[in-house]
């Protein structure tokens, strides 16, 4: 069983769509092995996001990734990777197909509800960052 990590951004959390991306893991047959909900400092933003340091967007993104309360999860599932990323949908979401969460619910391409691992070594790091081996199911 593949690993991978997703966050519900402070946009999806404020909005009320916790429950509705969770409904939609589950609906396509995606376990959730382990999740919490915190607020990012900023430093906190900057480390997880330290791959896009020097990056235009890299000041806003971590700003509006310490606004407020995000859930993170592991998600579990065969090629779940993929699959995570097929149902959030392009990272512009006037590009995601209809039906996705980011083409549903996303209104700005930094404020687009959802993140995903890109890759298996992304979903390790991105997974240790916010989790102990303990924390998952």
């Amino acid at each position: 069983m593949e690993h991978t990590l997703s966050i519900i951004k402070p946009d999806g959390v404020s909005r009320g769509l916790v429950g509705e991306v969770i409904k939609r893991f589950e609906g396509i047959g995606i376990r959730i092995v382990a999740m919490k909900m915190l607020h990012l400092s900023k430093e906190e933003a900057e480390g997880f996001y330290g791959v896009h340091r020097g990056k235009p967007f890299f000041d806003s993104l971590t700003n509006f990734m310490s606004s407020g309360p995000i859930v993170v999860m592991v998600l579990e599932g065969e090629d779940v990777i993929r699959r995570n990323r097929e149902l959030m949908g392009a990272t512009n979401y006037k590009e995601a197909e209809p039906g996705t969460i980011r083409a549903d619910f996303a209104r700005d391409i930094e404020k687009n509800i959802v993140h995903g691992s890109d890759a298996p070594e992304t979903a390790a790091t991105e997974i240790a960052y916010f989790f102990s081996k303990l924390e998952i199911m």
